[in-house]
């Protein structure tokens, strides 16, 4: 069962290193530089609204049914942004890719949690996040391989493939003995996020380009995000099945644990982001080598993922998360600080010290929070700290777009579209700073998170004839 999830656990780790360093040859051949961040961001908001209503749906109908939705949806979007034409029917079929990894990552995290004890899971998360070890390396060399040699297209038709041995892994692998209840899908909170962040989203991004900070349809797009957002939270108190429940997030642990994961999905995807571009336009280097160069992010993750759980067994989850938060922001301002005088060399440095501290925050993060609750909320608490990551992943994309944009639009005469080298590293600059900002506030959420051990949390081992089993 273990490499079945780990080959789940593949499609998005692959599709999220190929994409980034094939962005400047994307852009090349359809246009939009100043869009391409939405490439990231609508994939990762489609990702983000999905989570808790999928997590909703897998403690009520299974695990199963859910991941193997989520890889034909996976599968589907796919193929149509391998058939692209435009970059935006490719930004509007990267959405239904999003769609259906907000199934696949949190469902295969979730089987984990199901099928392993606490004292368990370090390793496990510890060779599912090898996975993204092994996508870190693999993924920007296909994608470099793939925009020099052949077409960008390929990057997303060798998704085909995997998602058909992971969907045949699955329905072979797990069994689930469930019981379907009946269940009431909140899709008023459903459409009110998605509206939310869509406009928050697309705010941030137009803002300074497509209109003015000031004008009709800037301060329109923040009004309606904060409306639907406020409408939001107002109706999650009242659903009687809240896809975000407020009752999970008075919990202080799981609370706090959420608010890491949110400020570790930003940092992550600024810097899948805008790395291979900083190092393309600034230093002229290939796609293949910007992705090496990003890919020590995805190594430094793994390798202290699987050993976090020797320290928060020693330790405690507090000590293990906060050690991690200073980790990564030493590597962040160590981008910052030479962001003007480009290299290869430091930014592959900077990336992993970055990677090994979220490896520290992340797993012991998600763990802790799984083992406080039993199975039937494990679904719903498992989305909730994925479903914070993902908001944190878009919102952060389109923070940092902004800003680049910005700089990009004034050192250039109030156009994107093709950015010289100056350019390039002044804008890298700043939102390595912001990233580095991010990594300040992601220090002190580690630090709220309370003093709990292994002993504290729900040791339970699972039992091998009960919701959900390998076999």
């Amino acid at each position: 069962m273990l490499i079945a999830l780990m080959v789940t656990t593949g499609l998005v780790a692959i599709d999220s290193t190929i994409l980034a360093t094939a962005v400047p040859t994307i852009v090349g051949e359809l246009g939009g530089f100043a869009q391409f961040p939405l490439l990231f961001s609508i994939y990762l908001l489609a990702q983000a609204v999905s989570v808790p209503v999928y997590a909703k749906l897998s403690d009520t109908l299974g695990r199963k049914p859910i991941i193997l939705v989520g890889i034909g949806l996976f599968l589907l979007g796919s193929v149509l942004c391998g058939l692209a034409w435009s970059m935006p029917a490719l930004i509007v079929f990267r959405a239904v890719q999003g769609l259906g990894a907000g199934a696949v990552q949190p469902m295969a995290v979730t089987i984990a949690g199901d099928i392993y004890s606490v004292v368990e899971r370090a390793k496990v998360q510890g060779y599912i996040a090898s996975v993204w070890a092994v996508s870190a390396v693999v993924g920007p060399t296909l994608g470099g391989v793939f925009s020099e040699f052949l077409s960008w297209r390929a990057i997303f038709f060798v998704n085909v493939p995997l998602c058909l041995l992971a969907a045949v892994m699955i329905v072979r692998r797990l069994h689930e003995s469930v019981r379907p209840q009946r269940h009431r899908i909140d899709f008023v909170g459903a459409a009110l996020l998605t509206v939310g962040m869509s406009a928050l989203i697309l705010g941030l991004l137009e803002g300074g380009q497509a209109w003015e900070w000031a004008s009709w349809p800037g301060i329109g797009s923040f009004a309606l995000a904060a409306v639907a957002l406020t409408a939001f939270a107002v109706v999650q108190t009242r659903a009687a099945e809240p896809i975000l429940p407020p009752a999970v997030l008075r919990r202080r642990l799981i609370l706090t644990t959420t608010l890491t994961s949110l400020g570790v999905g930003a940092m992550m995807m600024g810097l899948t982001s805008y790395v291979p571009a900083y190092l393309e336009g600034a230093l002229d280097v290939s796609p293949l080598v910007s992705g090496l160069a990003l890919a020590t992010l995805t190594l430094g993750w793994p390798t202290a993922a699987t050993v976090s759980g020797r320290f928060y067994g020693r330790f405690g989850f507090r000590f293990t998360i906060m050690l991690g938060t200073v980790v990564a922001l030493a590597g962040a301002v160590l981008l910052a600080a030479t962001a003007q005088h480009p290299s290869i060399a430091v930014v592959a440095v900077g990336c992993f010290v970055i990677g090994f501290g979220f490896g520290l925050v992340a797993a012991p993060g998600l763990i802790s929070a799984q083992s406080s609750v039993p199975w039937n909320e494990r679904g719903v608490v498992t989305g909730t700290n994925l479903f914070a990551r993902s908001i944190g992943s878009a919102v952060g994309v389109a923070v940092f777009g902004a800003v680049a944009n910005g700089i990009i639009g004034a050192s250039s005469g109030g156009t994107t579209g093709d950015p010289d080298a100056a350019a390039v590293i002044a804008a890298s600059a700043a939102v390595f700073l912001a990233i580095a900002i991010t990594g300040v506030l992601l220090v002190v959420a580690g630090a709220l998170v309370p003093r709990v051990s292994v002993r504290d949390v729900s040791p339970e081992v699972p039992d091998p004839d009960g919701p959900a089993r390998a076999a």
